[in-house]
């Protein structure tokens, strides 16, 4: 299973490990979950801490995915 990381504003959820093949069924899995629903649009996805863009990103065991929203600092 993949792990699923919640950083910045998000970081109070606790990882989440799912059984997904694709970023776009992650896409689906948290689009209801209301803590991540206002963020998810603006996100960026890291998958084994490379920056993602694509849906149909490959996920695969043990990969391990980091939603990043934007966030200001220095």
């Amino acid at each position: 299973m993949a792990t699923i990381e919640f950083l910045g504003p998000l970081s109070f959820k606790n990882a989440l490990s799912v059984d997904i093949k694709s970023l776009k069924e992650l896409k689906e899995l948290l689009k209801n979950d209301a803590d991540v629903q206002k963020w998810l649009p603006v996100c960026s996805v890291a998958v084994n801490d490379k920056i993602v863009c694509e849906l149909d990103f490959p996920i695969v065991k043990d990969d391990k995915i980091v939603l990043l929203p934007p966030v200001c600092g220095g």
